[in-house]
């Protein structure tokens, strides 16, 4: 109850926006291209940050979860494109994001219209995405709290130093492929948060709902500092 209550001391009336889940980038009407990410840490978040006080804005890639508290709005995405315009539409509006979906970084070039009848071979030439972290980094203010992910197998701490700068994060959540019972699929995580000024603060194997309470934690922390 005691930490229910700083909680919401700090997170209260706080208006965030959360990403959660794969995208799929369509081939053809039957096929696509994804990824294994069910979606449970960001609607653990979503909840966590909810119960906080706050008013939640879950853009929500394809997943089996369902939504409890009456605070999250619910907004169900498919593609990549689609998270994109709807994370640049509602950010401006937030206090803070917190984007934990796993967003596919390319997309088919071409998408037919028909299903695909089988080949000896196919050839998918694939673009680039939108980069919504990096778009929403940029037009950050002030007074917003914006936070990530990495997901990594080699050179963990590198690669999620790099992408805190480069998308103009406030903390970034590192997990690893490497550790057993983290990442997708996973009701458990292992995760190690890492702030702006190079501290980093790593935590034990754990149910995402309590990870969840621990970045929750780390985003109240960077409210009471602006």
């Amino acid at each position: 109850m005691a930490r229910r209550f700083f909680c919401k001391k700090r997170i209260s009336k706080k208006k965030i926006l959360i990403t959660a889940g794969p995208t799929y980038e369509a081939i053809d009407p039957v096929r696509f291209i994804g990824n294994y990410s069910t979606g449970k840490m960001g609607f653990a978040i979503a909840e966590e940050a909810a119960q906080c006080g706050a008013e939640v804005i879950l853009i929500a890639g394809p997943v089996q979860l369902k939504t409890v508290h009456p605070n999250i709005t619910r907004i169900d995405v498919k593609s990549a494109h689609e998270m994109y315009e709807t994370a640049i539409k509602h950010f401006p509006t937030c206090d803070g994001a917190i984007l934990s979906a796993a967003v596919a970084d390319f997309t088919p070039v071409t998408k037919y219209n028909i299903k695909i009848k089988e080949k000896q071979s196919l050839t998918i030439e694939l673009k680039p995405n939108p980069d919504i972290a990096q778009e929403l980094g940029k037009i950050k203010q002030k007074n917003q709290i914006l936070a990530g992910f990495a997901l990594e197998t080699n050179d963990e701490f590198a690669h999620a130093q790099g992408k805190l700068e480069r998308k103009n994060f406030d903390f970034i959540v590192l997990n690893s492929l490497a550790d057993k019972g983290a990442g997708f699929g996973y009701d458990t995580n292992k995760v190690t948060i890492i702030k702006r000024n190079g501290e980093t603060i790593p935590f034990g194997l754990k149910p995402k709902k309590e990870v969840a309470a621990d970045i929750i934690t780390a985003m109240k922390n960077c409210f009471a500092k602006k």
